[in-house]
């Protein structure tokens, strides 16, 4: 069945034509008509066919044939995030040629953006996905369903939320039976401040991660959850949660997720006005992270106006590190962070007016036009507060009719 497919890939990677494949062996014709399933023929043709193409027909067979279990294994250990495994399978499909030639080539592709993805290697997923979206019509069922749940996990790495939820809630789960997207759904509502939504969708990815017995993406939808639930006052029930939860990614040996718990344990106390406990375990999370990552830069701003409300902080030390985050996000062209980081500087140098021009004028519409909810509900009570200040009426009603409308 697959031998006519597997002869006719590797006589055109030798560069041969059919008649010096076929040389004392059968006619051209029946060369052609065994590459194009449209004829029986005896082992022995194929024997010397393959012996002249230099390959091992019956591994190959068994190698074609198998490509479709190995992908949906390549696809579970992704969704575990089993690195090391993840790795190892991702070098074997690269050089892996007979994946071209298989009805199984669009799954690669999507899962190779997928796995690039886990490294946030975004340009390299993006070629791949644009060159998917341009065939999406022909793609089957299940391929379809897992282009949307990649270009999901794309909008999420570009912090483009409402993207996030438009995609994802479109994918059928009758079809595509990975219940994983449902952590992603909640990311992008707890961003957009719909706790409920958030709850909802972290607590079925958390089900499904104890089905499958993913204890490190079970903190993941966990911690998710205890952020949900979070009242307007410091709670220690939920900061005893957030510790047991880094005791755990401590027990894993997860440094990566014990610095989210951390960063969020940080802000939980940020919350609270405990602005020095703030300080404290936003600097242990971002001692844990790449110091140019889009991750490292949200603690540090967390960090910064954390030290800002402490009496004895030093503020030129502070300045270095507005100024450091800055030039990291310029470098990655990280927009959301060069924005945040600009504001941070005109309030440690007290220009109290050029904050709030900026605040208005540049990065209260970026805010708004992504959906960053926090950041929009912080950045109206700045401004109303200010123009109240300085009977500014006109601005401060303005943004009074921002707050009732939205």
């Amino acid at each position: 069945m697959y031998e006519g497919k597997i002869i006719k890939f590797y006589r055109e990677k030798n560069k041969l034509t059919q008649e010096q494949l076929g040389k004392d062996i059968c006619s051209v014709t029946h060369i052609s008509k065994i590459e194009c399933a449209q004829t029986k023929y005896a082992p022995e043709i194929i024997s010397l066919l393959s012996k002249r193409l230099g390959i091992n027909m019956e591994l190959e067979v068994a190698n074609f044939m198998n490509i479709k279990q190995r992908l949906l294994h390549w696809h579970d250990v992704i969704i575990m995030e089993l690195f090391e495994e993840m790795n190892q399978i991702y070098y074997e499909f690269e050089i892996e040629e007979l994946i071209q030639i298989s009805e199984y080539n669009d799954m690669y592709q999507l899962l190779k953006a997928k796995y690039l993805l886990t490294y946030n290697k975004l340009n390299e997923a993006n070629k791949i996905i644009k060159m998917m979206q341009k065939k999406e019509s022909k793609l089957a069922p299940f391929e379809s369903n897992l282009l949307k749940h990649i270009l999901g996990i794309n909008y999420l790495a570009k912090q483009e939320y409402i993207k996030v939820i438009q995609i994802l809630k479109s994918i059928d789960n009758s079809i595509y039976k990975n219940p994983e997207y449902y952590y992603h759904l909640a990311v992008a509502y707890h961003t957009l401040k719909a706790p409920v939504l958030a709850y909802y969708y972290a607590e079925r990815s958390h089900q499904f991660f104890k089905q499958i017995n993913n204890y490190l993406r079970v903190i993941d939808a966990e911690m998710l959850m205890i952020i949900q639930i979070q009242g307007d006052t410091l709670d220690e029930e939920i900061i005893n949660r957030f510790k047991n939860l880094i005791r755990s990614c401590e027990l894993c040996n997860s440094p990566d997720r014990k610095s989210k718990v951390l960063h969020n344990l940080a802000y939980e106390y940020y919350r609270g006005k405990k602005y020095t406990e703030a300080s404290k375990y936003y600097k242990e999370s971002m001692s844990l992270k790449n110091s140019e990552s889009s991750r490292f830069l949200l603690s540090l701003e967390g960090y910064i106006r954390s030290s800002l409300e402490e009496s004895n902080s030093n503020i030129e030390e502070l300045i270095h590190h507005a100024e450091h985050g800055l030039s990291v996000a310029k470098k990655y062209n990280y927009v959301l962070y060069i924005h945040l980081f600009k504001l941070l500087l005109y309030l440690l140098k007290s220009k109290e007016k050029e904050y709030h021009h900026y605040l208005y004028s540049k990065a209260l519409p970026m805010f708004l036009k992504n959906g960053f909810t926090f950041l929009i509900e912080r950045s109206k009570k700045e401004l109303f507060n200010y123009y109240s200040k300085m009977k500014l009426n006109d601005q401060a009603m303005e943004i009074a009719n921002l707050i009732v409308n939205a």
